[in-house]
């Protein structure tokens, strides 16, 4: 270890302003659980940011001019989105990060371990290092992101694994969830993980290069499912529609799964031949910040739990169409008692000829669509839940507890 790194031992923070989180409401792998299995659900690496969200605005800001928000919030960004999503799921999720030893890094560091049950002890804090930080702003159906941070000293690649486990291997685990680096950068431990049993999903970032060479996907001969949008499959691939994207995807991989936005999800397995789509769930998006993240979440926990794939697709896209609804990426992760709450309002708008809120005949139908493809909740959720939304940490920096 560096002499600028701190390994914290666990719970070891002070007390501060992150509440303790709930425990998961269920186990969504408590079928299929034995007692060889590894500690870790799911692992993940990545580089955590403080987001700070903007909420509310009208339109983009304009040069020189003042804009005001309406709503505003701070949470664990970047890799924290996926970690955090996870974690709400019920999935034992470990994260290998770099903190710096700010404010900010104290703040991540305690929402994610204390807030979220996150387990960091891979993670390190490096100390005279600052936090990355994301500005966020929300408008329109989308969101613009201003970033800044610089390269860890010891970064997260080096600094995650101790001499427990083998060079450049992470812990054993259940899965692994990795994005592909454009530009022909290389994870490296995904080979060693799924030598040792990992199942391996991956997403790819943004290619700013504009290359978008094939050989960036390289490491996909390691992983079970590649999960990219479909701006992203079609650079790829280089063709002009995502279904034919997906398909040409699983050559390279056993399962290609290609998000349409506003359109659902497209999913093809190389090795069956077997396809899916559903469509996405209709709401009123508020950020969609983080939800590709919560996407990939929902899939692999549906995945780990054997879901047959259609219901992998249509949970994934449940759990991002609930997470727009809210501002943030890690704060706006659904977890089962959210999940609860939209499957009873779907249930009884059914039920009852009439949505809660009174609206009318449409909402029923669509209500009664909703009710047939996501049957399957059934036999997974919780009986009771709380009214819905719920805040599920004080989404700012700050407020502390009474004494």
């Amino acid at each position: 270890m560096s002499a600028h790194e701190v390994q914290r031992p666990a719970g070891s923070g002070p007390v501060s302003h992150v509440p303790p989180g709930p425990a998961p409401a269920l186990d969504p792998l408590a079928a299929v659980r034995t007692g060889d299995d590894p500690p870790t659900d799911v692992y993940l690496t990545g580089t955590v940011f403080l987001d700070i969200i903007f909420t509310g605005l009208d339109s983009a800001p304009v040069r020189g001019t003042e804009s005001w928000a309406r709503g505003m919030g701070s949470s664990p960004g970047g890799v924290a989105n996926m970690a955090t999503a996870l974690a709400r799921l019920g999935l034992r999720t470990s994260l290998a990060a770099a903190f710096g030893d700010d404010m900010y890094g104290e703040y991540c560091w305690e929402a994610l371990e204390q807030g979220e049950h996150v387990d960091l002890s891979m993670s390190r804090t490096i100390v005279g290092w600052h936090s990355p930080v994301t500005v966020s702003m929300a408008y329109e159906g989308e969101r613009t992101m201003v970033s800044h941070g610089h390269e860890a000293p010891s970064g997260p690649a080096r600094t995650a694994f101790d001499g427990r486990h083998a060079p450049g291997c992470p812990p054993p685990s259940r899965a692994c969830v990795a994005s592909l680096e454009p530009g022909g950068g290389r994870e490296g431990w995904l080979g060693c993980a799924a030598g040792r049993g990992s199942r391996i999903f991956a997403d790819v970032g943004w290619d700013d290069t504009g290359r978008w060479d094939p050989a960036d996907l390289a490491e996909l001969e390691h992983c079970e499912a590649f999960l990219p949008n479909a701006e992203e499959a079609m650079r790829y691939t280089r063709m002009d529609c995502p279904r034919a994207a997906a398909r040409k995807l699983a050559d390279l991989v056993p399962l290609a799964v290609v998000t349409l936005g506003s359109e659902g999800a497209y999913a093809v397995d190389g090795g069956t031949g077997e396809t899916a789509e559903v469509p996405a769930i209709a709401v009123e998006a508020m950020d969609p910040t983080g939800a590709g993240d919560v996407f990939v979440a929902g899939f692999v926990t549906g995945a780990l739990a054997g879901w047959p794939l259609a219901d992998r697709l249509a949970f994934a896209g449940l759990t991002a169409a609930l997470s727009v609804q809210e501002f943030g990426g890690s704060l706006s992760a659904p977890g089962w008692v959210e999940i609860a709450a939209w499957w009873q309002r779907v249930t009884a708008a059914e039920a009852y000829g009439r949505t809660p809120d009174g609206t009318g005949a449409a909402c029923v139908r669509d209500a009664a669509a909703l009710r047939r493809r996501y049957a399957f909740l059934d036999a997974l959720l919780p009986t009771a839940a709380r009214s819905w939304p719920l805040a599920r940490a004080l989404p700012t920096l700050g407020f502390r507890r009474p004494a």
